[in-house]
């Protein structure tokens, strides 16, 4: 590998600051362009139940309740995930979508090892978000009561609409092409400088020569000519 000169390195990037800065311009404009024209905004939307006693009253509450509940915690999770629920919210919604679609946008999670569970649904329609994630939690209710014999599931906080895309924030975005820009314009300078194998300084051709250079010819401009 041929030995590379940081000083005509840096020499080189400097009178290539032009491309440089055209390279990182033109990649934040396509990317503003791609966010804000193309990119599809998505949306999200949750709702949380809470694993209540079976007997429903607090009162009544023991330990083997509650550790019961959180054992149920997963469980629960991949239950509102199964066809069985999502296929009656689909059908209540009157949705344009298959199980599998609705499955890959809907997560479901334990909030810091408590007994509250999470729904959180994801759609390119706010309200669809909203709707789903309200209508999973109460077809979920309904029929853990016939799968576990038991109604221990109540609703915490029904779902609102987000009108903030959570896929989009321009401001980070412009960063991260600005930041794509800069490393790809000077990965291009690099390579453009790497394998350019034009004479740039007298001290490469005494290194290619193994001869001292006795004279040079300097370039001097008069009166606009050189």
């Amino acid at each position: 590998m041929e030995e590379i000169d940081l000083r005509e390195l840096f020499e080189y990037v400097m009178k290539k600051i032009g491309m440089i800065i055209m390279i990182t311009a033109a990649v934040c404009i396509l990317g503003c362009f791609y966010a804000l024209f193309i990119q599809k905004p998505m949306y999200k939307s949750y709702t949380t139940v809470v694993l209540s006693s079976s007997e429903g009253n607090s009162s009544s509450i023991t330990q083997n309740d509650v550790n019961l509940n959180k054992n149920l915690v997963n469980t629960y999770a991949e239950i509102i995930k199964s066809r069985r629920i999502l296929d009656q919210v689909i059908d209540e919604l009157k949705l344009d979508t298959s199980y599998e679609s609705l499955s890959s946008r809907i997560s479901v999670s334990a909030l810091n090892d408590t007994e509250i569970i999470k729904i959180t649904i994801s759609d390119s329609d706010p309200k669809v978000a909203k709707d789903v994630a309200n209508s999973a939690a109460k077809v979920f209710a309904k029929e853990i009561v016939s799968i576990y014999n038991m109604n221990n599931v109540s609703i915490l906080d029904k779902a609102i609409q987000n009108k903030t895309p959570y896929n989009i924030n321009l401001t980070k975005q412009l960063i991260l092409y600005f930041a794509i820009g800069i490393v790809l314009s000077f990965g291009i300078v690099f390579i453009i400088f790497y394998f350019d194998r034009t004479i740039k300084s007298v001290e490469q051709i005494e290194q290619k020569v193994k001869l001292p250079i006795l004279g040079t010819v300097q370039d001097i401009s008069k009166g606009g000519k050189k």
